[in-house]
């Protein structure tokens, strides 16, 4: 489980490997100090497992479905940098929400409003993640926990607001229109539009 508490940025490559796709993300040393094969790594919101520790890198073993639903494989074909979480310890402070890794979706980026020392994003999803997808309630972009300002549930799309602080500790500052974002929503609140639906499906 993690947090949606991004606590570094790292920068992600391509491996050679065997079998799935070998990464490896280089964070800072102070992320990995102590971290062992077998640890579970949010990598821009991706729940992944250590396979291998390098110099000054983490390795992840990769499937094809990861890449193919999530941004992973366009993040490593710019180079870029990637938000980093380790997996939270029992008895940790909850600082967002609780996430799984799981991402449900890919946002992109609509707009991005900057005027006035105002940071919002306005990003468009697919009709099942937008049905879970509420004001005011949780979403993870990226790994990151942050709330929704605003839905338009008619065009697929919601505003989220982005504070100064998570601008400096993210990569979500460089987010631009056409990006792509990966989305994890709310498991409770998808557990409620689930159940829901089967029951007036049933009907």
């Amino acid at each position: 489980m993690f947090t949606g508490i991004v606590t570094a940025t790292g920068t992600l490559r391509a491996v050679e490997g065997d079998g799935a796709q070998r990464i490896a993300v280089e964070p800072p040393a102070r992320f990995a100090a102590g971290i062992a094969t077998g640890a579970s790594v949010a990598v821009d919101g991706v729940c992944l497992t250590v396979s291998a520790i390098g110099d000054g890198t983490l390795e992840f073993d990769v499937v094809a479905e990861t890449l193919s639903r999530t941004t992973l494989g366009e993040r490593l074909a710019n180079g870029g940098a990637v938000n980093l979480e380790r997996s939270a310890k029992l008895g940790d402070e909850l600082g967002g929400h609780l996430l799984s890794g799981h991402v449900a979706a890919v946002a992109e980026v609509v707009a991005v409003e900057t005027d006035a020392g105002v940071h919002d994003l306005r990003l468009r999803v697919g009709r099942d993640a937008m049905a879970c997808i509420f004001e005011k309630g949780f979403v993870a972009l990226d790994g990151i926990s942050l709330t929704v300002g605003r839905t338009r549930p008619d065009s697929g799309e919601f505003v989220v607001h982005i504070i100064p602080e998570t601008l400096a500790r993210t990569t979500i500052g460089a987010r631009q229109p056409g990006d792509r974002l990966n989305v994890e929503v709310d498991a409770l609140t998808r557990a409620a539009v689930e159940t829901v639906t089967r029951i007036m499906e049933a009907r």
